[in-house]
Order: C-alpha cells, then sequence, then structure tokens
C-alpha cells in the first residue's frame, strides 16, 4: 500500500487544467490530420498534452524543449543513418549519440529525453515509412504551438490568491509564535512546554520557504500572461509584506530561544513582566491588522479594536533580579525591532 500511496498526488490537477489538456489534445490531433494526412497524429496529441503545463511560462518552455528535441533527435538520427546505415545496432549507436550531444549541451531534462527518443523512432519506425522524420516534426511543432494557443486564450492560469492566502497564512503563524511568548511569560512553564515552545517557532523558517515557492509560482503564472497588469499590484503587495514577515520571523525565533534558554521558575513574579507579556500581546494583534485579507471570523472587542498600538506608552522597567536581566533586556530589544517592522517605524 506504501507504494501504491506512492503514486497519488497530495491534491488533484485542476479540473479546469485537465479540460485544457483534453480539449488541446483533440483540437492538436485534428488539425495535424488534417495538414499531414495518411496517419495517426499521436506526436501532435503527445506534445498538446505536455504542453498545457499550470503556467504560461512553463506551457513555453515546455513547447520550446519538446520542438528543439524532436528536432535535434532527428538531427542525431539522419547523421546516424547517414554515415552508418541502417541496421538493429545503429539504432542503439543513435540513442547513445543522442544522450552524448544532450550531455555535452547541458540540456534540460525534458529536452534530453526527447531527442534519444526521437532519434531511435525516426531510425525504428521512419526506416520503413516516407517522409516520417519531416512529419514528426511538424506534428510535434503544431502540438506544442496548440497547446500553448489553448492556455493562453482559454482561461490563462493565475496562482496570485494561493500566493497571498500563504503570506496571511504565514503572518497569522507568526502572530501566534508572538502570543505564546506572551502566554509564557505570565504564567509557569515545564521544561517540555518550553521545548515545543521552540520547535514551532523554528518551523517558521520551513513556512517561510513554503511561501517564497508560493510567491514564486504565482509570478510564474503571471509571466506572458493577458491579465498581468490586472493582478500584479496583488503580487507585489504580496512580497512587500513577505519581506517584513522575514524579518519577524528570525525576530520570533530569537525571543523564543531567549526565554527557552534563561527562563527560571521565579519569571512570572518579576514586575515588569506583566507589561511587557500585555506589550508582546499587543504586538501580536498589530500584526494581525496586516493581513493581505482580514479574517471574516475574526471578533475583536472594543478594547482590542481601540487600544494603542504596541509600545506607543513608556514603558517602565523597574530594575529586575540580576538572573532576570539579560532575559528582559533581550525580550525588550527583540520586541522593539518587531514594533518596528510592523510599523515601519523606527522608535526614538
Amino acid at each position: 500500500m506504501r507504494y501504491l500511496d506512492s503514486l497519488r498526488a497530495s491534491a488533484r490537477v485542476p479540473l479546469l487544467q485537465a479540460a485544457k489538456m483534453a480539449l488541446a489534445t483533440i483540437a492538436a490531433w485534428i488539425l495535424a490530420g488534417l495538414l499531414i494526412p495518411g496517419q495517426l497524429p499521436a506526436f501532435a496529441g503527445i506534445a498538446a498534452l505536455l504542453v498545457v503545463q499550470p503556467s504560461l511560462n512553463q506551457s513555453l518552455s515546455r513547447a520550446i524543449e519538446r520542438s528543439i528535441g524532436v528536432i535535434a533527435g532527428v538531427l542525431v538520427a539522419y547523421v546516424v543513418g547517414i554515415v552508418f546505415g541502417s541496421g538493429y545496432w545503429v539504432v542503439l549507436l543513435s540513442i547513445v549519440a543522442a544522450i552524448a550531444v544532450t550531455w555535452a549541451l547541458r540540456l534540460t531534462p525534458t529536452t534530453s529525453v526527447q531527442v534519444p527518443i526521437s532519434a531511435m523512432l525516426v531510425l525504428s519506425i521512419g526506416a520503413t515509412t516516407p517522409g516520417y522524420a519531416v512529419d514528426r516534426i511538424v506534428e510535434t511543432v503544431i502540438g506544442a504551438a496548440v497547446g500553448l494557443v489553448v492556455n493562453v486564450f482559454v482561461v490563462p492560469p493565475i496562482a496570485i490568491r494561493p500566493a497571498r492566502e500563504s503570506v496571511d497564512a504565514l503572518l497569522d503563524e507568526i502572530a501566534d509564535r508572538i502570543d505564546a511568548i506572551a502566554g509564557a511569560l505570565t504564567a509557569p512553564q515545564t521544561p517540555s512546554r518550553l521545548d515545543e515552545l521552540l520547535l514551532l517557532a523554528r518551523l517558521l523558517r520551513p513556512m517561510l520557504e513554503k511561501t517564497d515557492a508560493a510567491l514564486k509560482a504565482a509570478d510564474d503564472s503571471l509571466s506572458i500572461n493577458p491579465r498581468r497588469n490586472r493582478h500584479e499590484p496583488g503580487l507585489s503587495e504580496a512580497v512587500a509584506l513577505r519581506d517584513r514577515l522575514a524579518s519577524l520571523v528570525s525576530r520570533t525565533a530569537a525571543m523564543t530561544r531567549t526565554l527557552h534558554d534563561r527562563y527560571v521558575d521565579e519569571l512570572p513574579a518579576e514586575p515588569t513582566i506583566a507589561a511587557l507579556a500585555e506589550e508582546t500581546r499587543r504586538a501580536a494583534h498589530d500584526l494581525r491588522l496586516l493581513r493581505l485579507v482580514p479574517r471574516a471570523d475574526a471578533e475583536e472587542s472594543v478594547h482590542e479594536q481601540t487600544e494603542p498600538p504596541a509600545l506607543t506608552a513608556p514603558l517602565t522597567v523597574a530594575r529586575p533580579d540580576s538572573t532576570h536581566w539579560i532575559l528582559i533586556g533581550s525580550l525588550l530589544e527583540d520586541l522593539r525591532r518587531i514594533r518596528e517592522e510592523i510599523t515601519g517605524e523606527e522608535l526614538a
């Protein structure tokens, strides 16, 4: 069952993309059949099927790669056939030669696979089919062109919404981690709970990497997309917020690490801790206000809606116990920098 599970993706291909793949394959098959009668236009259908990708940029790249791969494979087969003639071993030689050419030219994986396949088919099937090599090139170009055209004109894919949702999810998790620090300052913590807080803070880094991947996919989806001008501001807004969150990931992890390493059971009784925890909680609240899409289920009290932002009122820090001053000073400095990232302002 484990091996069978590896065959299943975590999510289905979008229904719209599946429909466009079917449409492109059918259209390429019919068009190539009309232009090149006498044989089944299978290669046109294959090219169209492979060219329809999640983004137009990927579709263009796949169309170019497949076309170049077919042309290069035909040329390799043509040269090998002229030099060595025909025969069983010549087909094998053409495959080796094609692989050597793709390696020497450092071609992409898609092109590197296509070149030896084309060379093999030309020398095996094409030997008994006049004009096979030329027809195969024409078919592939037709299929690639049809696949690209279908992906351009039939609802070009846009990946802005998933990217913005990913940025908001990262923001929410950072705010939760900051809230957790505030809670840990005012309530007794066990070693296992402190370890859990540190682990969750460290998970912000891979979450940031996932957000970066989503933003890259969104930018890729806008390349050569006719709807780029309409959606580019939304992507720019998400990228700008992501850049601010990247610093907060480091600051939040640093605060959690400091709390984990220097926590003592007497900390909640420290006079300054209650005020520090309140400012930390306010910072989490202020951060949530930066979401690209406000939460529909957010139910804030009147106090939360009108409360002043973090560190905008004087914070009196009583002289801490000698075992606490490093922790309190470090948390205050990290909180100051977090506030600057949230507001975009520097404290005097």
